[in-house]
């Protein structure tokens, strides 16, 4: 039993090396005597303070979404691993599942979903992170992003709409505080049938790596079950974990505890994680009666979407493969209007359509919510939305749908209504 085995807790004289074993529920002292009883002395209740930041930081879930670059409309999904052999990014048990969950990405519209992955730091050290980033590679150029293991995977499970993963503690942390949970390697080798981790598993459900990912992630979505055990055994001493810790800390130092409250460091805001798409884009657009020009794009896809609209591919100038650049009916390039290693928009967009002649549209991405496009009919425009509304690369595409004219631009991407604004470029 990881953790509360002889061969963790006792010295070869089976003496108990701790003095103190710090658990978070009364459910784990049974656990423990059942496993070790000659440690079940030491045992004291002391809460859970890595949750308890987790839960500090709920009201603050708004401004880690937008830390992560999701935009209105979008669904945060957390891809996560523990470090077991059996784990999502081992072999996932009887079925090697992650190679197929990664082929299963690009089905994901990128306007309705931003994808993060959270793997344990064993991983990174044990693969290197040269080598976890390799075999990461076409999900990082279709715009998933690798959170930080250490600082940033606490608040990327409190700003997430959607879990798949594994056995381990951060898919238990996502239960525990409201989040579906999809199961995609549940580890039977390795966890106890007594554990509540284990309860966990069983009841929560399970993702089926050979069916579609989009319609499973909406049902589970719609549902929002998540299994009732993790909210009630991951402590029970919600938010009471820094009192209980250090009261124990000065009793085994045999000091007087300071009368100031006991506190725990606040989750700091991560840095700014915006999507990173340089795969070529597949865009489907369609205009509706109202005018509103529909919009659905996928990254990296390897078939053409399915579905109703005219399709269009959409190229960044930094893609990975220059030759798709003479396939581009749009060319994107981000970076600021006054950077001076970019030159003049204007200037760029030019040189782009000159040289690229099957490209019907330059877009250079100025900001979180505008652009500046070129068409190759001479207009050249400015777009601009909300700073988390519609990506500017997708309105350019609505654009290229409606026709290069001044005014408001209605966008719809999954269910979402979007307002952009088309003036002429100054």
């Amino acid at each position: 039993m990881f953790g509360l085995s002889p061969e963790w807790l006792l010295d070869d004289g089976g003496r108990p090396i701790a003095d103190a074993l710090v658990l978070s529920h009364p459910d784990q002292l049974d656990r423990l005597a059942a496993a070790c009883p000659e440690a079940a002395h030491t045992a004291v209740l002391g809460g859970d303070p890595c949750f308890d930041r987790i839960l500090a930081a709920l009201p603050r879930r708004d401004a880690f979404r937008r830390a992560f670059g999701v935009r209105v409309g979008q669904r945060l999904l957390v891809l996560n691993s523990t470090w077991n052999p059996t784990s999502l990014f081992g072999d996932g048990g009887p079925d090697d599942v992650l190679p197929l969950l990664l082929s299963r990405l690009p089905e994901l519209p990128l306007d309705e979903y931003r994808v993060a992955v959270v793997l344990h730091p064993n991983v990174w050290h044990g693969h290197g992170p040269g080598q976890v980033r390799l075999w990461l590679d076409g999900a990082r150029r279709a715009g998933v992003t690798l959170v930080d293991p250490v600082a940033d995977w606490r608040q990327a499970l409190v700003a997430a709409d959607a879990v798949v993963g594994d056995f381990g503690s951060v898919s238990y942390y996502a239960a525990a505080i409201g989040t579906p949970v999809l199961l995609a390697a549940t580890g039977p080798s390795v966890i106890d049938d007594g554990s509540q981790v284990a309860a966990f598993v069983r009841s929560a459900p399970k993702l089926d790596p050979y069916a579609e990912l989009g319609p499973q992630l909406e049902e589970l979505i719609a549902k929002g079950e998540v299994p009732p055990s993790p909210a009630e055994l991951t402590t029970s001493a919600p938010g009471g974990s820094a009192a209980l810790l250090r009261a124990l800390f000065y009793r085994v130092l045999g000091l007087p505890e300071p009368a100031a409250p006991a506190l725990l460091d606040l989750l700091p805001l991560p840095a700014h994680q915006p999507p990173a798409v340089t795969a070529p884009v597949r865009v489907l657009t369609r205009v509706g009666a109202d005018g509103a020009v529909e919009v659905r794009r996928f990254a990296a896809a390897r078939h053409e979407p399915a579905g109703p609209g005219a399709a269009h591919l959409v190229v960044p100038e930094d893609t990975l493969d220059p030759g798709a650049l003479a396939l581009a009916d749009v060319i994107v390039r981000h970076g600021g209007a006054d950077d001076p290693r970019l030159g003049p928009p204007a200037l760029w967009a030019g040189q782009t359509l000159s040289r690229h002649r099957s490209c019907t549209l330059a877009v250079q991405v100025t900001g979180a919510g505008t652009c500046t496009v070129r068409h190759r009919s001479g207009a050249e425009l400015e777009l601009a939305g909300a700073s988390d509304g519609i990506d500017p690369a997708a309105a350019a595409s609505a654009l290229l749908a409606a026709g290069p004219v001044p005014g408001v631009l209605v966008v719809r991407s999954g269910g979402t209504v979007h307002r952009v604004t088309v003036t002429a470029a100054r």
